[in-house]
């Protein structure tokens, strides 16, 4: 069974056909990063407006990479939930049009639980029950899956994301968007415990807070510079040396990765799950790789790094085990979620 998947909850527009669920066939995915990266971050009016304009060409360009006609695709998958609600109109609307204009059955997938799916695209998928970490700009979660559709929430950020508190840390240092990768490479020049940082604790044993963090650190440098709460934060930049900028991107890097990891470790120790999945854009960090190998006792399945990001790959694969148990969905009845979780959307 081949099925195209359509991406687009954000800032990449992205298309791709799986085969079963198994076999990555193509996988077409045009950034945005080169636009949002004036801005600091991504602008959803700006956003909305370059999907319309690449989603045609990148959907007709993973059938061609594919080699593949509409007549050999059996169904369409897209993400509905949650994101961007301009993006995720025009990936839907692309969708629902293609499934009533080609007959195809449409399937509505949710983003989030489509990150672990990636992993499924591994030579040996993950087994079940498996503890996913999803970690993303938009989302740090803790899921315990005992099938395919039957999960269970553990725990999740209560304020920002671990992603987004990356981001607004890199700004804080004066490094280019994304913040992920800026921080993860100054790290590697820098002193991970040079400045003392705050780790969160939690009420719930498995929820995670990057708020306080984030807040540290805007503290911390404007001590280090000599300056007091009430200086413009971006204006701090300018006063940091490069010392300071790798040494203070460096500890919050790893106070953020820690709080990842010892919450991971936790649920393990509790649940004793087969298989850890770590999905999402954190997951190609490898400071998050390197405590988990060194914490956790087994293997851990990471997805390819060009599919820990947002991707239609994994849309396509988890419309594979979602069509297997579900009827597809009207195309004229989808609507779009932007604020789903997943504690909504168990289908088996």
């Amino acid at each position: 069974m081949k099925i195209l998947g359509i991406e687009s909850s954000c800032d990449e527009t992205a298309a791709a056909i799986v085969e079963d669920g198994r076999v990555l066939i193509s996988n077409v995915v045009n950034s945005q990063i080169d636009i949002h990266m004036l801005y600091g971050g991504v602008v959803p009016e700006v956003a909305a407006r370059s999907h319309i304009e690449v989603i045609n060409p990148v959907i007709n360009q993973a059938l061609s990479d594919a080699k593949l006609s509409w007549n050999d695709i059996d169904a369409i998958a897209v993400t509905y939930a949650p994101g961007l609600i301009g993006s995720l109109l025009v990936g839907t609307l692309a969708a629902r049009t293609l499934a009533t204009l080609k007959n195809k059955p449409l399937y509505p997938i949710h983003h989030v639980e489509a990150h672990v799916y990636a992993n499924f695209l591994n030579v040996t998928a993950p087994e079940f029950p498996l503890l996913a970490l999803i970690v993303s700009g938009g989302h740090s979660q803790l899921v315990l899956f005992k099938s395919h559709g039957d999960f269970e929430l553990l725990g999740q950020t209560q304020d920002d994301a671990v992603g987004e508190a990356f981001d607004k840390v890199a700004k804080i240092l004066g490094l280019p968007y994304p913040g992920g990768p800026s921080i993860a490479r100054a790290a590697l020049e820098g002193n991970p415990k040079a400045y003392a940082l705050p780790k969160a604790k939690m009420h719930g044993a498995y929820d995670f807070s990057f708020s306080g963090l984030k807040t540290a650190v805007l503290r911390a440098v404007q001590r280090e510079v000599g300056v007091d709460f009430t200086f413009p934060s971006h204006d701090l930049a300018a006063r940091l040396n490069d010392t300071q900028r790798v040494d203070f991107a460096a500890s919050f890097q790893r106070i953020a990765i820690e709080t990842l990891v010892d919450t991971a470790e936790r649920a393990f120790r509790d649940y004793q799950p087969k298989s850890v999945v770590i999905a999402g854009g954190v997951a190609a960090n490898s400071e998050l790789r390197r405590q988990l190998s060194e914490r956790l006792p087994l293997h851990i399945d990471y997805a390819p790094i060009e599919l820990c990001t947002d991707n239609a790959a994994m849309i396509a694969t988890l419309g594979y085990y979602y069509s297997l148990v579900n009827d597809p969905v009207d195309p004229y009845e989808l609507e779009v979620v932007p604020s789903l979780s997943m504690t909504k959307t168990t289908w088996a």
